[in-house]
């Protein structure tokens, strides 16, 4: 919280600038329900990511190099995890045939829940590994202090990296999402209407106050945002573990582009084959830089180098070696 009390100006900065930003997103841009155009989605992703990087370079100017790294590797690390999101996204939208013009509403609100529960995420995981330190003991004439929350994370990302490395992929869009939990606990505790009404999330038939599909389809983009962030927010804990000033900005303005960059590249999500393994290896990374953080320091500078290059080299791949299209043999 230190962190937070030492720079108060920096985080009323972001606090306006989040705040008007939705504010013209909702209110003025998308009063009105439509389908997002590939130009307007271009324009919010290099808005979304103009600001970020300007609040990093904020960030330089009244804190140090060293903050503007661990911004700018939290945002990179958080913005890649987020990809799968994406696919989830497509899933969803066509398992529960939401009309192309909501897309935007759902997701809207998805992210404003994920700005909630980010943030009792990274506050509390702070918390705890501000606790969770081990005493200190001489190890080779060296001060060695091994933190046990730290340590835990970095073998579940090592451990996550190397299974999504040899995952098979299935983003199929067939997939049944009636058995998903957060569709089950819609369903016990809500009537839910078969019909769509508008761009509303509740309505009243017969005098029956009920739920749309439109808000079933809201609450596993919710849920789903927070299977994921098992992932994501241990991974950015390698970066500042001490500082929830730099990681909740930072994975807030990732996932507020999230969705422009979502009707950006709806469309193209098959062409970046390679990027799964791009992912693995920047988790196995992170996880073996969390588990020898004790006893060797890896400088922000280079992880920020690290997963800028793998995230580079895998799209490159991705775009110069498309996956093989499967052969239809004619009857």
């Amino acid at each position: 919280m230190d962190h937070l009390i030492n720079h108060p100006g920096l985080l009323a900065v972001f606090g306006i600038v989040v705040l008007v930003m939705l504010l013209l997103d909702l209110g003025v841009f998308n009063r009105n329900s439509h389908v997002v155009s590939t130009k307007e989605a271009l324009i919010w992703t290099v808005v979304w990511i103009g600001l970020a990087m300007v609040f990093s370079g904020v960030i330089y100017y009244y804190m140090d190099f060293e903050n503007f790294a661990r911004f700018q590797s939290a945002y990179w690390i958080e913005k890649a995890l987020s990809i799968d999101n994406l696919f989830v996204f497509i899933l969803v939208f066509t398992f529960f045939k939401v009309p192309k013009e909501l897309h935007h509403r759902v997701l809207f609100w998805g992210i404003i829940g994920a700005l909630v529960f980010r943030a009792i995420f990274i506050f509390a995981g702070v918390e705890l590994i501000n606790h969770t330190y081990l005493p200190a003991f001489e190890l080779f004439g060296h001060q060695v202090e091994i933190n046990v929350v730290l340590t835990i994370f970095g073998v579940f990302l090592l451990v996550s990296g190397i299974k999504s490395w040899f995952a098979k992929e299935d983003h199929s869009e067939e997939q049944d999402l009636t058995k998903n939990f957060a569709v089950r606990m819609v369903h016990k505790f809500f009537k839910v209407s078969n019909e769509y009404d508008g761009d509303k999330f509740f309505t009243v038939k017969n005098g029956v106050k009920m739920v749309t599909p439109l808000f079933v389809a809201l609450m596993v983009i919710e849920f789903t945002d927070l299977v994921f962030a098992v992932d994501s927010i241990p991974a950015i804990f390698a970066i500042a573990p001490d500082d929830p000033f730099i990681l909740y900005t930072s994975n807030i303005f990732a996932i507020l582009g999230l969705r422009s960059l979502y009707f950006l590249l709806a469309n193209f999500m098959d062409k970046f084959s390679k990027l799964k393994y791009g992912l693995a290896i920047i988790l196995s990374f992170i996880g073996v830089k969390m588990i020898i953080s004790p006893f060797v320091h890896i400088d922000s500078l280079v992880s920020l180098a690290v997963i800028a290059s793998v995230l580079t080299l895998s799209v490159v791949l991705s775009l110069l070696f498309p996956p093989k299209k499967k052969d239809v043999s004619e009857i």
